[in-house]
């Protein structure tokens, strides 16, 4: 069950959230809905400082990674978010055990 997975630490500057979270949520949910090759886009926010977004995003592969960059509801977010945002950290990880999986690759 190799996939491709990536995480999105994102600081936003102080008020921003609740543009932001609507933003955000609707392109997870977009991505979910209109992309095949999407399995999963969480968004989570710190307990202890609301500012701040983790994302957590599993593709079948890199290719689907890459057609979900290209969508409508990723550019509109993207575009319209960057003057919420302070910082990003963005990390690409490959999914190698899934623990609620059956089978382990």
């Amino acid at each position: 069950m190799k996939a491709f997975v990536v995480t999105v630490d994102f600081r936003l500057k102080p008020g921003a959230i609740g543009a932001f979270r609507k933003l955000i949520d609707s392109n997870a949910a977009d991505s979910c809905r209109l992309e095949p090759g999407c399995r999963r886009f969480d968004v989570l926010v710190h307990e202890k400082d609301p500012e701040r977004i983790f994302l957590y995003e599993i593709y079948d592969d890199r290719a689907a990674f890459d057609a979900h960059l290209k969508t409508a509801h990723f550019d509109i977010f993207n575009r319209m978010s960057a003057e919420f945002v302070l910082s990003k950290e963005i990390v690409f990880l490959s999914l190698v055990c899934e623990g609620g999986a059956q089978e382990v690759t």
